[in-house]
């Protein structure tokens, strides 16, 4: 059985890398020992030792050890032999490249779906979707495909961002992105706020965090969605 949370972000407002997630991480990952982390998306651009050092320091105050992937000769069989499994943010193109390039996105989907626990946070939630086409990062790099893990039956937007009423901006709002992208593709896009995750038992995927989640689905006025709620599709 699939055991997932796909979080919107690794650190909300005010808060340490992981911080506010912690204590739901620490019953996620009980028992585990070490957790294989996923570095590729390299936020700012840093390498991949230093953003490993990062999420090793954020799981270190729960008792787990964090390795990177890239420190392993073989990444498929990394993958095959960890207890846990960790995607962090940071630019989802050159994340789903690095997947491609390094062949591990079936290795990937083949572990999670036979019950290796996974955490993805930003744009590693973004690649649990059918696609990564929601993603808000710039296409630095082109991957061969915009086809990811397909976990759950619709698309992540990470970080989504409500209209600022007091704003002066005059340009697109999340939400009209998303209805332009629906005007090309059918699959439904959660908008996942800051501090907000899914978490996903099986076939059963449900809100969790303090605050709720916008739904767009093709031809049909975007729903809100309370936390605690199942999400049914």
């Amino acid at each position: 059985m699939k055991k997932l949370i796909i979080a919107s972000t690794s650190t909300v407002h005010n808060s340490g890398y992981l911080e506010y997630i912690l204590p739901r991480l620490t019953s996620f990952f009980e028992g585990v020992k070490t957790i294989l982390f996923i570095p590729y998306a390299r936020p700012g651009g840093i390498s991949y030792d230093a953003y490993t050092a990062i999420a090793s320091k954020g799981f270190e105050t729960i008792g787990i050890q964090v390795s990177g992937i890239h420190e392993y000769n073989d990444a498929q069989e990394a993958i095959a032999n960890a207890e846990g499994i960790f995607t962090g943010g940071g630019n989802t193109f050159e994340l789903v490249n690095q997947l491609y390039k390094n062949n591990i996105l079936e290795s990937l989907s083949k572990a999670v779906l036979t019950g290796t626990l996974y955490l993805g946070t930003s744009a590693g939630s973004n690649i649990c979707g059918v696609t990564m086409m929601n993603t808000n990062d710039m296409p630095i790099v082109y991957p061969p495909s915009f086809t990811t893990l397909g976990f759950i039956p619709f698309n992540i937007n990470a970080h989504y961002l409500d209209p600022d009423p007091t704003s002066k901006h005059m340009g697109e709002t999340r939400e009209t992105r998303i209805k332009e992208y629906h005007v090309f593709n059918n699959t439904p896009v959660l908008g996942l706020r800051e501090g907000s995750w899914l978490e996903v038992m099986g076939d059963t995927i449900t809100l969790k965090g303090n605050l709720s989640a916008r739904l767009f689905q093709p031809g049909k006025e975007a729903k809100e969605l309370d936390s605690e709620s199942v999400i049914n599709l």
